[in-house]
């Protein structure tokens, strides 16, 4: 107690608020269970909804607000991975502080009284460096990753069993009185299990068994895994998991993972998932007995440094979630979720009590009834074709749009359809700002060049601990994953006499790469490249070169962009030039492939840690009036101040290559703006309706698959701060620019034939709103000392477009402007009814929708 005493007087308020909590449930901890309809908690059946937030894709400034959005949004649980690199980069050496601390996470989640699912794996996939694994594990001799492997397994319980002991050294089970209420063993493995043999159900057996044997006190769940052992509670992943069924008839249905988007790769255009698809899906789950359903990802957050696995995981992970990269509302993703929340916990006390009853209501139209004994009643409504549909249930008529579900929590009464978005609309914008270098009020974008300092970094080899090699090495069995770079160099003498080697001739430079990215320098000189993509991660390049006389040195630079992080043994993936090159001229081709080759792992300026300012470093930099720009392989630094206020902050890299940045020495992961996504990826009008897929939707074609990147507030410090990159390809930093983002309109599209708004009050008590006849537009700034400032656009009739490019269709209410002004402008929030009492009948006999725009202003 005196060392908890001690720690609060250390700590924010609401840190000291759940150590008091924890310490006060410790002697009485939940009781967690569960039976065949859901998880128990001390024996009351929970309908419970989940999403996912990585700790260290974020920052432990943002966890309370990402966590405070989660609980506002309807979420009960927290889920995240455990990422094993990330606490163990050295074997035994481990490190929880800042992004990592694992720990303080937990407890924040708990300070927001909501639920812990945690996914220790250890395996994670996530599309993070190497699955999660650390490298090092790799080279442990004997091993096999993910099979009945005793070198293997004696690590993967170490490193669990060192999890769960912190959970429990700090009472955070539930058992203990603390949030943890699921954890995970293991991760998808049944997608790829077939090709481990018959060593794959023993390990998952084992798996199974030590996990049990660790006795957290919690139910333990495997995903993707049907023949998971009792007690292990197998779980679904997917777009849709209605169809799923757990493997016995004494376990719930649990969603793990409801993709509410799709990652982002460099080269490919940007994935996006329409809301009115996932609350669909989500219905469709709850409607067909399930009663745990969580979202991969609620925030995705951002790959810092070089978390980005794949190969070719861009670096923002934003996912299309609810809570966007920046921690900012996804609207009307995250209102529209809300809402469904609200109205499935209405319906929990039927949803818990029995299976649903089901009855047809047509082709591809289904109604599930839960119905009790005391009386409590929930109905689901659903039009699984593209088309509207009208049917009768109970003997009552409803209109069903095509591709969604109508849920009834009194069995009577609409309170929500999946395709009709009842909550408001925002537009984000990037505002480019000029707060930069030395208190200058010039855009970075205008800097000059003597705004910048710069360390070129040595083509070839200049570090003393290169070695050499007969033969072609492969990378990550080189580098050990402890740069993206390894540098292949070879010396060919040109004397003369050679018959197929003339100097000043064209010779051909053929290499093949196992990938990711490749460089070829001759005698210092830049000669060509190639880089794979998410696709293909190989590459190649053929290239036209002149020797010289004497002495002629080839430097190959190959580049890793995130190691392999899913499918079976993905641990053996190769990167680098494993082969063949060779040169040919006059008809000969000479093969350079198994002679000595010099390495060097990693780059200069990385061993001297030019990516810190420091006093070591300064004498480094060159400052003068020549910046060179569109050069490979150049380090550049500058100053500037941040941009004012709390708006999320991103760097513009428009004018660069391929690189990593670092802000005050942090890295905020690699830019590459200039991959681009192909022109015809189908970035068509995508419709919600139809099964989702991640190809279906996207957006930037033809654009840089990532432009702007991420900087977190608490990167930033008040006065000077230091921006250091690091170009590969070549850039001109001199054109980069700093932006916020902000909320640009808020709108809203509500019809007369919406469910009326669920009612925001008294949740989770939800009822729906008694403010009849029908439906309410409802506005809210997004920060609390904001008001509506202005009406930019309304309409009631049959107004058309999407927000920002509203227009007034055939018929309008001549008041509509007015009454919104009257009732909007000026407030933090507003509501107006969507209905002719309050605008009139500007078409009689027509359904009549309302559209709003509007802006906020401190």
């Amino acid at each position: 107690m005196k060392r908890c005493h001690h720690l609060c007087s250390l700590l924010p308020i609401w840190f000291s608020l759940v150590i008091l909590f924890l310490n006060s449930h410790i002697s009485n901890g939940d009781n967690v269970t569960y039976d065949q309809r859901a998880l128990v908690i001390n024996g009351v059946r929970r309908v419970l909804i989940s999403g996912s937030i990585h700790y260290p894709r974020s920052t432990p400034e943002m966890w309370p607000d990402l966590i405070q959005k989660a609980k506002d949004g309807g979420l009960d649980i927290v889920e995240t991975y455990v990422f094993w690199n990330l606490h163990e980069p050295v074997k035994g050496q481990y490190e929880f502080e800042g992004r990592k601390d694992l720990v303080k996470f937990v407890k924040t989640i708990a300070a927001a009284g909501l639920y812990v699912h945690l996914r220790i794996g250890p395996y994670a996939c996530a599309e993070w460096n190497y699955g999660g694994f650390p490298v090092w594990l790799h080279f442990i001799p004997g091993i096999k990753f993910r099979t009945d492997n005793e070198p293997f397994k004696t690590e993967m319980q170490r490193f669990t069993a060192k999890i769960v002991d912190l959970m429990k050294q700090e009472n955070l089970y539930a058992s203990q009185g603390g949030p943890i209420i699921l954890s995970q063993i293991e991760n998808e493995y049944g997608n790829i299990d077939a090709a481990y043999g018959p060593a794959a159900q023993r390990y998952i057996k084992w798996a199974a068994s030590m996990a049990v044997s660790l006795d957290t006190g919690v139910p333990w769940v495997m995903c993707q895994q049907s023949d998971a052992p009792d007690p292990i509670i197998n779980t679904c992943n997917g777009f849709y998991c209605d169809q799923f069924s757990p493997n016995s008839n004494n376990k719930p249905k649990m969603w793990t993972e409801n993709w509410t988007g799709w990652f982002l790769s460099f080269g490919g255009a940007v994935p996006y998932r329409p809301v009115q698809d996932i609350a669909f899906a989500v219905a469709r789950f709850f409607q067909r007995g399930g009663t745990f359903q969580n979202y991969y990802m609620y925030h995705g957050g951002t790959n810092f440094g070089r978390t980005a696995g794949g190969p070719f995981i861009a670096t923002s992970y934003d996912y299309d979630a609810p809570i966007d990269e920046y921690g900012l509302l996804n609207q009307p993703k995250w209102g529209h979720l809300r809402d469904l929340h609200r109205v499935i916990k209405k319906c929990e006390p039927a949803l818990v009590a029995m299976d649903p009853a089901y009855t047809s209501l047509g082709q591809n139209l289904e109604a599930h009834v839960y119905k009790t004994s005391s009386g409590a009643c929930a109905a689901f409504l659903a039009n699984i074709n593209t088309q509207d549909a009208t049917v009768k249930f109970n003997g009552k008529t409803y209109q069903l749009p095509g591709w969604s579900v109508s849920i009834l929590p009194d069995c009577k009464n609409v309170a929500y359809n999946t395709a009709q978005i009842n909550s408001q609309e925002t537009t984000s914008e990037m505002r480019y700002l000029s707060s930069i270098s030395e208190g200058t009020t010039q855009p970075l974008s205008k800097l000059s060049s003597s705004g910048w300092s710069y360390v070129k970094e040595p083509v070839g080899i200049s570090k003393a601990d290169a070695f050499t090699r007969n033969g072609l090495v492969e990378q990550i069995n080189t580098t050990a994953d402890a740069s993206d770079y390894l540098w292949y160099s070879i010396s060919i003498n040109i004397r003369g006499d050679e018959p197929y080697l003339v100097s000043g001739a064209q010779t051909l430079l053929h290499v093949e790469s196992l990938g990711h990215v490749l460089w070829a320098f001759v005698n210092g000189m830049l000669v060509g490249g190639g880089m794979g993509s998410a696709s293909n991660v190989k590459t190649s390049l053929s290239q036209l070169i002149i020797l010289d006389d004497g002495k002629n040195t080839i430097d190959l630079l190959s580049a890793t962009v995130g190691l392999q992080n899913y499918g079976a043994f993905f641990d053996l993936s190769g990167a680098g030039v494993t082969g063949p090159v060779t040169l040919s001229a006059n008809g000969v081709t000479l093969d350079l492939s198994s002679q000595q080759w010099t390495y060097q792992i990693g780059l200069k300026g990385e061993d001297l840690s030019l990516f810190v300012d420091s006093d070591d470093s300064d004498s480094l930099w060159v400052s003068d009036s020549t910046l060179p720009t569109n050069e490979p392989l150049v380090w550049y630094k500058t100053q500037f101040k941040a941009p004012a206020g709390n708006n999320p902050v991103a760097i513009d890299f428009t004018g660069m290559g391929k690189g990593e940045a670092w802000i005050n020495g942090e890295s905020i992961g690699r830019f590459w703006p200039n991959y681009t996504a192909s022109s015809s990826n189908g970035c068509s009008l995508c419709s919600y309706k139809g099964a989702y897929s991640s190809s279906k939707c996207l957006k930037n074609c033809g654009k840089p698959s990532q432009q702007l990147y991420h900087v977190p507030r608490s990167f930033l410090q008040e006065g000077a701060n230091t921006m250091v990159l690091f170009e590969e390809l070549g850039g001109n930093p001199t054109k980069i620019s700093f932006a916020t983002k902000q909320t640009g309109s808020l709108c809203a599209h509500v019809s007369e034939m919406h469910p009326p708004q669920v009612n925001s009050v008294a949740y989770p008590e939800m009822t729906v709103s008694k403010q009849k006849p029908g439906p309410l537009v409802r506005l809210t700034c997004p920060g609390p000392d904001q008001i509506i400032n202005e009406i930019k656009f309304a309409s009631f009739g049959n107004p058309q477009g999407t927000c920002g490019s509203y227009s007034h269709g055939e018929c309008s209410s001549t008041d509509a402007l007015t009454v919104v002004q009257q009732a909007c402008v000026g407030t933090n929030n507003c509501s107006v009814a969507v209905s002719i009492k309050a605008f009139g009948d500007p078409c009689k006999g027509v359904t009549k929708s309302l559209a709003i725009e509007a802006t906020c202003s401190s």
